[in-house]
């Protein structure tokens, strides 16, 4: 499960573009978001690669 802080989150789109299933987006306020949450496989690129520290995935 991935959860994004929004507070943190600036709307770079790295999380969006590392992301290999497709599982986030960007929000009509230009902020993270989980859109495919079934596609997730937890495999924590979004996380490790978000240079605000605004994504965790809890598995």
């Amino acid at each position: 499960m991935v959860v994004i802080n929004e507070k943190l989150c600036k709307g770079c789109l790295i999380c969006v573009e590392f992301c290999p299933k497709n599982v986030l987006s960007l929000n009509k306020l230009q902020k993270a978001t989980v859109k495919n949450s079934e596609n997730c496989i937890s495999c924590g690129l979004c996380e490790l690669r978000c240079p605000d520290y605004a994504i965790t995935v809890r598995k």
